[in-house]
């Protein structure tokens, strides 16, 4: 079964949803501002997908921390996956767990071929 991670309303989300109904793909919904995410998953992460995939630099709340926030969070894994866990919204999203490996952030012609 696919696992997929991020928040409700987030719009990536809300298309990785529809790509998966569509596509008749039953998944488990994991939202980590709900329930939070543990550091054995964000190291799994962090090895096979990696930290410039896994920490969205991008968005908000990562232009809203301080640069001194920001150097800390980079300075090591164990720094990182703290920042991740106080701040999941820190995390790309979708982050889709498939028998196959990783798909993070929404494609949808990545999405288009997944199967059961």
């Amino acid at each position: 079964m696919l696992k997929i991670y991020g928040i409700k309303n987030c719009n990536s989300m809300k298309k990785a949803f529809d790509a998966l109904q569509a596509k008749g793909l039953s998944y488990e919904f994991h939202d980590y501002k709900k329930q939070g995410i543990d550091a054995d998953t964000l190291k799994i992460w962090l090895k096979e997908i990696g930290q410039d995939t896994v920490l969205n630099k991008k968005g908000t709340t990562w232009r809203k921390l301080s640069e001194d926030e920001q150097t800390r969070a980079l300075s090591s894994e164990d720094h990182l996956i703290e920042a991740l866990i106080a701040q999941p919204s820190l995390i790309k999203r979708p982050v889709l767990q498939t028998s196959k490996g990783f798909l993070v952030g929404f494609d949808e012609t990545a999405y288009q071929n997944l199967s059961a």
